[in-house]
């Protein structure tokens, strides 16, 4: 097994949760879908669930859509991070 994280979270929604809490500023899907290890189209579905969810909001700068965690994704970013903490 990758990681114990896979046992009570899906693995990419969490590791992006996670990633976008990591660093403060707003990130690039491409990005995003690299550091997760994943395809950008795989990314863009799970960041528009996400987005329903009320978990991430994005922000439009000219041509590219910027995604940032809303105050609800930063917690429960959070609580992903202790909870991957606590089972190693």
């Amino acid at each position: 097994m990758k990681d114990n994280l896979d046992i009570f979270f899906r693995r990419k929604p969490a590791l992006m949760l996670i990633a976008l809490k990591k660093i403060s500023r707003a990130r690039y899907g491409s990005v995003l879908a690299k550091e997760v290890d994943c395809t950008y189209s795989h990314a863009v579905k799970i960041l528009q669930i996400l987005e329903k969810l009320g978990l991430v909001m994005f922000e439009k700068k000219g041509r590219v859509k910027l995604i940032k965690l809303t105050k609800r994704g930063e917690e429960i970013a959070d609580n992903i991070e202790s909870i991957r903490r606590v089972i190693g």
